[in-house]
């Protein structure tokens, strides 16, 4: 290796009669990468009862039809009815992350002294980056099966409801809130269910154009109520109540909207039946291993579990809105 030599006037800003300035930088580093979703936050967290992690779902109780419940009170005949129930299951899946400091680097920054936080701060980022990829894909993971797995992630909460079957679609001209005000109405009017949805999630810009409409048609601003820690959102009178319209960054849409050919999808959901079932601990974990034959502090980001929709096709529906 051949030895190089770098001019100190190389490293200064500037070198003049008594001066010589060299680059420092401020301690904070400008940073608003987007990190957690709102989703994960409010949907149910219980821990799994094994891999798959399994349940049952009740879809009908004892019930009778009037020619069979009603009799002759001289003459009772009883017919036998009895409740109907599914097992259900969810698999497990796995999510890691490795994050490895240099020795050298670490004591190189210890002697500066100018970014001493910063060991933690990407430590931090690391377990937030892990989550992030996590709130993806609890909307669009790319499995197709809780029963049979086909792929390593998540079977998406998108995916599921999709493919439960209950999709409306909002024509282009129609009215969108009135397309998901009746929607919510019809899930409400269920004679099997009790549903109550309790938020519409959809991309910011479907919500825009809600916003939009409420204030062209009827100079109405919509309502705020908070649904996080300081996270205020519009809500939408229903059948079921006031709704929180949440905007979800994670959920896409196609085409450009006035096109005629965009479709921009809105899930009105029931959050109490959708479950994240974790492994050991619902937050990520973290572990240090030994150091390497490079000096290099490992560090392992893991977070097991799985997430399923419950009455996929009854509590919540999907609403694809043409524009």
């Amino acid at each position: 290796m051949t030895p190089q030599f770098i001019e100190l006037a190389a490293a200064a800003d500037f070198m003049g009669p008594g001066a010589i300035e060299v680059s420092r930088y401020q301690t904070e580093i400008t940073d608003i990468v987007r990190r957690r979703g709102i989703f994960g936050q409010r949907i149910k967290q219980a821990p799994a009862t094994g891999h798959p992690s399994r349940f049952f779902e009740q879809t009908d109780i004892a019930s009778l039809t009037a020619a069979n419940a009603f009799v002759d009170p001289r003459n009772i005949s009883p017919v036998v009815a009895s409740p109907s129930r599914v097992e259900r299951s969810v698999p497990l899946k796995a999510l890691v992350s490795q994050i490895n400091y240099s020795q050298f680097d670490l004591e190189v920054g210890a002697q500066q002294q100018q970014f001493a936080y910063l060991q933690a701060k990407d430590l931090a980022d690391a377990v937030e980056g892990l989550m992030r990829t996590h709130d993806k894909a609890l909307w669009n993971g790319t499995d197709t099966s809780l029963s049979t797995p086909t792929t390593a992630q998540y079977y998406g909460v998108a995916g599921q409801i999709n493919d439960g079957g209950n999709v409306a679609t909002v024509a282009v001209g129609a009215s969108i809130v009135d397309g998901l005000k009746s929607t919510v109405a019809q899930m409400v009017a269920n004679t099997t269910f009790e549903v109550r949805p309790t938020a519409i999630y959809a991309n910011p810009v479907l919500l825009d154009l809600i916003d939009r409409e409420m204030k062209d048609q009827f100079n109405v601003v919509l309502n705020t109520t908070e649904v996080g820690a300081g996270i205020r959102v519009k809500s939408l009178s229903t059948q079921a109540g006031d709704l929180p319209l949440i905007p979800e960054w994670t959920l896409g849409y196609t085409g450009t909207p006035g096109s005629g050919s965009a479709v921009l999808p809105a899930y009105i959901v029931s959050e109490d039946m959708i479950e994240y079932h974790w492994l050991t601990d619902p937050n990520p974990r973290v572990f240090q291993l030994g150091l390497s034959g490079s000096l290099a502090n490992q560090h392992v980001v893991v977070k097991f579990g799985g997430v399923v929709v419950k009455g996929a096709s009854y509590a919540h529906y999907k609403v694809n809105v043409d524009r």
